[in-house]
């Protein structure tokens, strides 16, 4: 039996963890995140967690990743920042391209900032739920982040309903102003969000 958590020997044995789910147990109650695991060099079917869990630790070699959700937390905000940024980058070049009546082009660059802004929200939605953070007791520019959030769905719907419509002007007009102090918003979001997790 070997089990190796974060590159460093656990002593299951001492610790009375004859399972894998008791060593996960285990790394639950140190606040642990699982972000990787393998038996005998294997990646187990984690659609079959039951078995998984009472999978015996004698005669197996397992290897264990862990992370703490408060630090995994603060990359995945640093990571949404930069993401932000680069669509903030696109959103411009679609602006430039809409008023030089080049929609298509400018679609092209739209679309990288769609799957930006969502893949940002989800990200905030995910950080908020694993630490248990009140969306509703966020507050942003005097506003709770819930409603920020539905108000970003919101401004989507407009985008796509101007795209559907080749509406290019009121695209335009969303994209240069409304856009732009939504993205001043999430800036203000994501510390807010840091500052609680920073928070002992």
């Amino acid at each position: 039996m070997s089990v190796t958590v974060d590159h460093e020997p656990l002593a299951a044995e001492a610790l009375g963890l004859t399972t894998v789910g008791e060593v996960l147990s285990h790394l639950r109650r140190d606040n642990r995140l699982i972000t990787n695991l393998l038996i005998d060099g294997q990646e187990p079917d984690l659609n079959r967690i039951g078995i998984v869990r009472q999978a015996p630790l004698m005669g197996h070699i397992v290897f264990i990743e862990t992370a703490e959700p408060r630090q995994m937390a603060l990359e995945v905000i640093e990571a949404v920042e930069t993401q932000l940024k680069e669509a903030d980058r696109l959103k411009t070049d679609a602006v430039d391209l809409l008023q030089r009546n080049q929609p298509v082009k400018a679609m092209e660059k739209l679309s990288g900032c769609f799957t930006t802004w969502q893949t940002a929200q989800e990200s905030i939605r995910k950080v908020t739920q694993l630490l248990k953070i009140d969306l509703d007791g966020v507050q942003v520019a005097g506003q709770s982040l819930s409603l920020l959030m539905q108000e970003f769905a919101g401004q989507l719907r407009q985008i796509k309903s101007s795209l559907e419509q080749r509406d290019f002007v009121t695209l335009s007009d969303i994209l240069t102003y409304e856009a732009t102090e939504t993205s001043s918003r999430w800036r203000l979001a994501l510390d807010a969000v840091r500052d609680v997790i920073g928070l002992p």
